[in-house]
């Protein structure tokens, strides 16, 4: 276990839409990669956003507040054209959109903090309610757990050890799930981050934009890129292109996310052709390019079908 993630910290680079309304529920059912239609009020989603070509748009950690009112956490640099474009699809739907960033601070919280706020630790996409406020357990990073923190603005701030924001951005990339920021708009399949083996997508609920082109890379073996644990020596730019060093011409991969490291260096996450990872020399950047080394993943990838 690593000895640095513990307390808890604000994530300003976070941002919250909202949706409410009679028919908020089937509206994001609907548009997005998870099922919100039997979502319990004791669980979170992970959910994409696809354009028709089923590329990602944006991603999602959502969860109920009641019947009628639904909160989708996404990084804030996408907030904006993703509150537009969902609007758009609303039409005759007694649902409304909105950006509730200001009515909701967000915190990570992790280590012994976990357990201090919820009383215990729990499974990946679990969620405890605490008067008006949501914990929402994430994937642990190097075997400390992980949570996200959902309270009304107004209420005051958790208590506990304070985490450096550097040290939650780091267990967030070696926690191996993703957040779409701006510089990856429209690049990846959900399977190419590894959405699918982490209760990203569902396979059996109805259609939304993009389905067709995430089924069939499920299910005709037609998926050939992953996402992957780095590390690297020295500072790599989120959508920075990587290359396999007997081919500097074409590309084999993109930066998804990065984070200092507590022992030095960058940690990583990188999308990447499977047939490159096994190659194993890679390196971002054509020109100087900067050293990948990868690592194990902390979760199982699910077979194709």
């Amino acid at each position: 276990m690593t000895p640095y993630l513990h307390g808890i910290t604000p994530l300003s680079h976070l941002g919250v839409i909202r949706a409410q309304g009679d028919d908020a529920v089937k509206f994001l059912h609907g548009q997005l990669t998870n099922d919100f239609a039997l979502l319990g009020m004791e669980q979170a989603r992970l959910a994409a956003f696809l354009s028709a070509q089923g590329r990602m748009q944006a991603s999602f950690i959502g969860f109920k507040r009641s019947a009628t009112e639904v909160l989708l956490v996404c990084s804030r640099d996408l907030l904006a054209p993703t509150l537009k474009r969902l609007s758009m699809f609303v039409l005759r739907a007694k649902a409304k959109l909105s950006d509730a960033s200001e009515e909701f601070a967000l915190y990570g919280v992790a280590g012994d903090s976990v357990a201090a706020l919820a009383g215990s630790v729990q499974t990946p996409w679990s969620k405890t309610d605490q008067g008006d406020s949501s914990l929402i357990h994430l994937y642990p990073a190097d075997g400390q757990a992980r949570a996200l923190l959902v309270a009304p603005a107004s209420t005051p701030a958790p208590t506990g050890p304070a985490l450096d924001a550097a040290l939650w951005a780091w267990g967030e990339v070696r926690s191996g799930i993703a957040t779409l920021s701006a510089p990856l708009v429209d690049k990846f399949v959900p399977q190419m981050l590894n959405y699918e083996s982490v209760g990203g997508v569902n396979f059996k609920k109805g259609c939304y934009p993009g389905q067709e082109v995430v089924a069939r890379s499920q299910f005709r073996g037609t998926l050939k890129r992953r996402t992957y644990l780095a590390h690297a020596a020295t500072e790599v730019a989120v959508g920075a292109e990587v290359f396999t060093p007997d081919d500097l011409e074409q590309p084999c991969g993109t930066v998804v996310q990065v984070a200092p490291a507590p022992a030095g260096g960058w940690a990583a996450l990188v999308s990447l052709q499977v047939a490159a990872a096994a190659q194993g020399a890679l390196q971002v950047g054509a020109i100087d390019g900067v050293v990948l080394t990868l690592d194990a993943l902390p979760y199982a990838l699910a077979q194709e079908v």
